[in-house]
């Protein structure tokens, strides 16, 4: 665990140094104070409108941002490394694989978590300061319940991110692939599953299609940030399959946990079987 730990510090100290950190903090609380004052500009009204409002607009500003800054933040994990000649030198000290790829997601993800937590957290308490009749319980619930998913949904992403680099022997190529799952699973998916359902025309299983979205964890993301308001009526396109779902929001939360496990998984079992 001490290995674990020492690799992740130096993860977390590098951000620092590169301003990862700083830079990810100062972003995610820019926008999220634009989108709490000014959300609702488009139907002709400035301020504050509501908390649902507020974290239904935040969470689709997540999917886009989250997964990006995640990938940008991993890809070269390992390949970086491989390239600049210090991970054959890293495999001479007692550590093993196993260690250095969880020690690097630990420190990645303490990073994103970090800059999650202070930016939208610095939004949270601007809210509760200086709206007026805002209930702070609910608000405090809520943030919270969206900065939780928002860390599991870019920790996700760390660890699709280290399946890319563990499996391949260039940065560019890394790269290449980092931003084409981020089209996929932001951008592709939903209109995929979209052209799915008008070619059955009706013929798919109707107990099997609200399914289909946990396929995508962004998806998962939505869901779990609409539906634990109670109101399905936010729900649109392909997420309104979302009102079928026979799961709760625990079974969202687990899909999250899901998506975490499963690619870091695949990238310890790459990495093992790599040769450096």
């Amino acid at each position: 665990m001490n290995a674990i730990w020492t690799i992740a510090r130096k993860e977390l100290s590098d951000s620092l140094r590169n301003r990862w950190l700083v830079a990810i903090s100062v972003v995610f609380a820019t926008l999220a104070l634009g989108i709490a004052w000014f959300g609702a500009a488009a139907s002709g009204q400035v301020g504050y409108a509501s908390t649902p409002a507020t974290i239904a607009s935040l969470a689709s500003l997540g999917i886009f941002l989250i997964p990006l800054i995640a990938l940008l933040l991993a890809y070269d994990a390992i390949v970086g490394e491989e390239e600049g000649g210090t991970l054959l030198l890293l495999m001479t000290y007692p550590l093993s694989k196993s260690q250095l790829l969880l020690g690097k997601f630990m420190g990645h993800g303490l990073t994103l978590a970090l800059a999650t937590l202070i930016g939208f957290g610095v939004a949270g308490i601007a809210i509760a300061l200086l709206v007026e009749d805002v209930g702070i319980g609910a608000l405090a619930v809520a943030m919270g319940r969206f900065i939780g998913s928002t860390i599991l949904l870019g920790w996700g992403f760390i660890a699709l991110a280290y399946l890319v680099s563990v499996r391949v022997s260039e940065k560019p190529v890394a790269a290449g692939m980092a931003l084409a799952i981020w089209f996929f699973f932001v951008l592709i998916f939903d209109l995929m599953l979209l052209g799915v359902l008008v070619a059955s025309e009706g013929k798919l299983n109707p107990e099997l299609l609200p399914w289909l979205l946990m396929l995508n964890p962004t998806d998962i993301y939505r869901l779990l940030n609409i539906v634990a308001f109670g109101d399905s009526s936010q729900l649109s396109g392909v997420l309104s399959l979302g009102s079928d779902l026979p799961i709760g929001a625990g079974g969202l939360w687990l899909g999250l946990l899901v998506w975490c496990a499963v690619p870091l998984g695949g990238a310890l079992l790459l990495f093992k079987n790599r040769r450096i």
